[in-house]
């Protein structure tokens, strides 16, 4: 039975794969009278790439008509999960291990480790190889299993561990931390009269006994948590990509994917709306559309369970009733993945916005399968919280405004969860809706 379940999910995978790449196949070679239809000349995307990493980005806008139609504005999508890691994540990936490699933070032969609840994983165990360099990844147990599987299978070292609070040590991305760590001792031990650079640390063997202070930044001897490293004993070091403060982060959107936009759009774009994990995203599209138009207004998505929506609108992360203590240890009560969080980011900090939207898991869901059934678009959470976000800013704004979003990944990586009708239907959040008259309730 459950050989068969998994059989048929595959099959529905592939057949959802096809058809978007179809799409975007059918999308290039079809004229249209909006700005941000691709047109064949000077500017037209490249047919043929040097390597894996120059295929990422210059992702097509895609109008998402249904949503379009019913509100009278035109929503359109950036289609990120054509990127070859499958998500936005990618343009992070190769920002940082190029910067990383530039500074020397990090080296050819290094490993690159990293915390992440699965996408930023995926595509810097894509990306890493093409620069010479190993990943080893740690991911939360609540995760989509898929992903440790996907991040496994191209060839990355994964750890799962419990979810706890980011102020625990053994937090994923505390873990990850101290794996960059683990990997400068070694190198360090194995030429013990070279001090190494990469992975933001100054290691050689006098200084093992200092006090780590910031990610990789400085070695400590503190026995790894089992008593060996993690990471790959050969390595030449390694480096914490540290996605959530890394401002490399950040850079990847505004200096690549805001630019994008604009151009796509030739700066008709009025509104900008997305959710935030990292806030790499949303902070460096919106810092770009407003320095080129300050009258474009860019709103955050916000999550269940995450204090950024109250930060936005009111300048605290907390109402005063959580502030009293009644907050959840864990708050993230969701089923989305990747988004929303309990503390304010450096990169998040560089995000200008007018507004923000809570959303719902049932809302999320709903429009998953209501961009499924009609337009083709198997998307995850993420992508469908995005959505929702832009149909909102849609009726508020009114008819006639153009609005953009990121479709962040695909369904692919959310089969066991947000695409798993048992899952759903244990938490009660089986999808009834026929049109959009869940975002009326």
């Amino acid at each position: 039975m459950a050989a068969a379940t998994a059989t048929a999910a595959g099959a529905a995978a592939a057949a959802a794969s096809i058809s978007l790449f179809a799409y975007y196949f059918l999308f290039g070679r079809s004229g249209s009278k909006f700005p941000w239809a691709r047109t064949t000349g000077a500017d037209d995307r490249r047919t043929r790439r040097k390597g894996l990493v120059e295929a990422v980005g210059n992702t097509p806008l895609i109008r998402i008509n249904s949503l379009s139609d019913a509100t009278g504005c035109e929503i359109l999508g950036k289609a990120e999960f054509l990127n070859p890691g499958g998500s936005v994540k990618d343009r992070v990936a190769v920002k940082i291990i190029e910067e990383a490699l530039k500074s020397g933070d990090l080296v050819c032969g290094g490993v690159v480790t990293e915390g992440s609840a699965g996408s930023t994983a995926i595509s810097l165990a894509t990306v890493a190889p093409a620069y010479g360099c190993r990943c080893h990844v740690v991911i939360p147990d609540d995760a989509a299993v898929e992903k440790s599987q996907i991040i496994e299978a191209l060839g990355a070292t994964v750890e799962r561990v419990r979810p706890v609070s980011i102020t625990h040590r053994d937090h994923f991305v505390n873990i990850a931390r101290r794996r960059a760590l683990e990997a400068n001792i070694a190198s360090a031990q194995r030429e013990p009269n070279h001090i190494q650079t990469n992975g933001s640390a100054y290691v050689d063997t006098k200084t093992l006994n200092s006090k780590q202070t910031n990610g990789s930044a400085h070695a400590s001897s503190e026995v790894p948590d089992n008593g060996k490293c993690y990471p790959n004993s050969d390595s030449k070091g390694g480096f914490f990509a540290d996605q959530f403060e890394n401002m490399a982060n950040y850079r990847a959107h505004y200096e690549w994917t805001g630019p994008e936009i604009w151009k796509q759009t030739k700066g008709t774009v009025h509104a900008f709306v997305a959710a935030a994990g990292t806030g790499g995203t949303i902070a460096g599209v919106s810092r770009y559309l407003k320095e080129m138009n300050r009258n474009v207004r860019c709103f955050l998505m916000d999550p269940p369970g995450s204090g950024l929506f109250n930060k936005v609108t009111r300048g605290v992360m907390y109402t005063k009733e959580e502030a009293e203590g009644k907050r959840l240890k864990n708050p993230f009560d969701t089923i989305t993945e990747g988004i929303g969080i309990n503390r304010v980011t450096a990169n998040f900090m560089m995000a200008e916005l007018d507004g923000a939207y809570r959303g719902t898991d049932r809302e999320a869901v709903e429009m998953s399968r209501f961009l499924l059934r009609r337009d083709g678009l198997f998307v995850g959470s993420s992508s469908a919280m995005n959505c929702v976000g832009a149909v909102r800013v849609a009726r508020d704004l009114g008819p006639g405004h153009t609005i953009v979003t990121i479709l962040c990944d695909s369904g692919m990586r959310h089969l066991s969860k947000f695409f798993n009708d048992e899952y759903l239907a244990n938490h009660g959040l089986t999808p009834t809706a026929t049109g959009l008259e869940f975002l009326d309730q």
